[in-house]
């Protein structure tokens, strides 16, 4: 339930508090005072389109804000605390702000939120009527969404799995489709893949292995260089088997350390000097050694290597020059290829397996959605049973509206159901479609009768009916505000109307009062009751607040509504 609306900047509202709270509220207001920005205001904190139109003049931004009265362990409060927000007690704040270039900024239990999120908490808050839902209720699609709230728990339960199994064999005829058809570009590329995995297989290049062959090719192609200056620096550090006997760094060292060694006893400082050079004999002696291993490991035949080497490199370079990242992607292609070749190879089982489920679940389909028709053609008799005693209350005496479930060509996502409703104005008249045989006045109370009806098996916390009364007058007006006022026990109504016979029923009276200060037009919200009320009222009625017979015409009216809204089931 809505317990307060406060609007700032809103159209022409420049600031106003609604107190709603249960039961019936009516808004009334002059023609231009700004009734449907309450509606407006409503639709932004139910997630509609922020419009920067909307702003008031002159101002930066506008701002709406409710607070409901709610179910702490209700599926809205666990969706406020999944978007971050939080509740005090029972009750929940929404908040929306639009600015004058457009952009908006929602408010969700104290917390900031997309405004998707107050879209998501809207089907369990309130249900919106406007003209344009009387317009809506011509369509198919709104007939058969009425018939089905109607039907209940039981339909919505059975058209969940029908939805489910519809959406699971959708999904697997398409994959099934698109395998079918592709299946010859498939085959293609399942025979290039084996063939590109064949030819690395066959390479067999190994990670990091283009650069080893590299250094190998570039030691191999200077191998006599390489054996001439080793050997020339074997000679250098130890020439031990050098004929001539030429000096070298081991045996300078030895010749150092002896030196050092014999004079070491007259200085405490020499012998550690003696060890570090003896030391040093050491470290050069092991440096020959690995010079000579090193020479002797040098390739004889290092042109024939060389060859070996320069063609592996060949071979790999081929190879790399076909995959952008080179042979590390040619290396790993033979993971991800051999996934994607397993995946084709098995496209003959996959389409048998496709086409199994897919045949299971149209069967399943097609069985649940008789099951729906048959659910929707006994809910169609009573709807249409019970929507006739409501419009024979709402000035429609001789009105019937029938309920027409027809198999369509193909399932849907709602099933293979046609739903029509037709409307016969009076007895022996041809019932026609309400698409096209509904005048507006008829339509708003067929909208009305419907809401009623169904409420009993669907309920909603909140209606809110912009100008339903479009389009009539007299004793159906008077009808109307008995209907809602019904409505009114069992949900909050909210209905903004220009008709003084509706407002009469309304146990909470609000009117949107204009204001003008020069070049800028400011409307407020005032709370009325007795004598204003009743002046609210004849205005209504005659255009004149003030006039004596509208006065007597307006307590005549609220007179028959209090003792009408006693009577109403009678």
């Amino acid at each position: 339930m809505i317990d307060e609306l406060f609007i700032r900047d809103l159209g022409v509202i420049a600031e106003a508090t609604l107190p709603l709270g249960p039961g019936f509220t009516a808004v009334t207001g002059e023609t231009g005072a700004g009734k449907t920005m309450v509606v407006t205001a409503l639709g932004l904190l139910l997630g509609d389109r922020a419009d920067a139109g909307t702003v008031r003049q002159g101002q930066p931004q506008s701002f709406v804000q409710g607070r409901w009265v709610i179910d702490p362990t209700s599926a809205v409060a666990d969706r406020v605390r999944d978007a971050g927000g939080d509740l005090d007690g029972p009750e929940l704040i929404l908040g929306r702000s639009v600015s004058s270039e457009g952009r908006s900024r929602a408010m969700v239990g104290g917390r900031g939120a997309p405004a998707s999120v107050l879209g998501d908490l809207r089907n369990d808050l309130v249900v919106v009527h406007g003209q344009s839902d009387q317009v809506r209720l011509r369509s198919a699609a709104a007939q058969r969404d009425a018939l089905d709230r109607f039907a209940g728990p039981e339909l919505a339960a059975v058209l969940g799995d029908y939805q489910h199994a519809f959406h699971r064999w959708q999904a697997n005829q398409v994959d099934l489709d698109r395998l079918v058809t592709e299946r010859d570009l498939r085959a293609r590329e399942a025979d290039e893949l084996r063939a590109a995995l064949t030819e690395i297989e066959t390479v067999a290049p190994q990670p990091g292995e283009d650069a080893e062959l590299g250094e190998r090719a570039e030691r191999l192609g200077n191998l006599e260089e390489l054996r001439l200056a080793g050997e020339q620096a074997r000679q250098f550090v130890s020439a031990e088997d050098n004929p001539d006997d030429a000096p070298d760094v081991v045996a300078l060292l030895e010749a150092a350390r002896r030196a050092l060694d014999r004079v070491a006893a007259h200085d405490v400082a020499l012998p550690p000097l003696v060890t570090a050079i003896a030391n040093a004999g050491f470290v050069v002696a092991d440096i020959a050694a690995e010079l000579s291993s090193y020479l002797a490991g040098l390739d004889a035949d290092g042109a024939r290597e060389l060859e070996i080497v320069q063609e592996r490199r060949a071979i790999l370079g081929i190879l790399a020059r076909k995959y952008p990242g080179g042979l590390e992607e040619a290396i790993g292609f033979l993971d991800t290829g051999s996934a994607r070749l397993l995946e084709l190879d098995s496209d003959s089982d996959r389409i048998g397996q496709l086409s199994a489920e897919a045949d299971a679940d149209r069967k399943l389909v097609t069985h649940l959605a008789a099951a729906l028709t048959t659910l929707r053609q006994a809910a169609a008799v009573q709807l249409g049973i019970r929507v006739t005693a409501e419009l024979g209350a709402l000035a429609m005496p001789d009105a019937v509206l029938l309920v027409e479930v027809e198999a369509g060509l193909e399932c849907t996502v709602t099933g293979i159901d046609l739903v029509r409703l037709l409307l016969q104005p009076h007895a022996g008249a041809e019932p026609r479609a309400l698409a096209r045989g509904a005048s507006g006045g008829e339509l708003s109370r067929v909208m009305l009768a419907i809401e009623v009806v169904i409420n009993a098996t669907d309920p909603v916390p909140t209606f809110v009916f912009d100008e339903i009364d479009a389009g009539v007058g007299g004793a159906a007006a008077i009808e109307i505000g008995r209907r809602l006022a019904r409505l009114a026990e069992t949900a909050q109504v909210i209905v903004v109307t220009h008709l003084a016979q509706v407002a009469a029923f309304a146990g909470n009276h609000l009117s949107v009062v204009k204001d003008s200060d020069g070049s800028v037009t400011a409307s407020s919200v005032r709370q009325l009751r007795g004598d204003d009320r009743a002046a609210e009222m004849a205005r209504l009625l005659s255009g004149l607040p003030d006039s004596k017979s509208g006065l007597e015409h307006a307590r005549e009216l609220l007179d028959l509504a209090q003792s009408g809204s006693r009577t109403s089931d009678r």
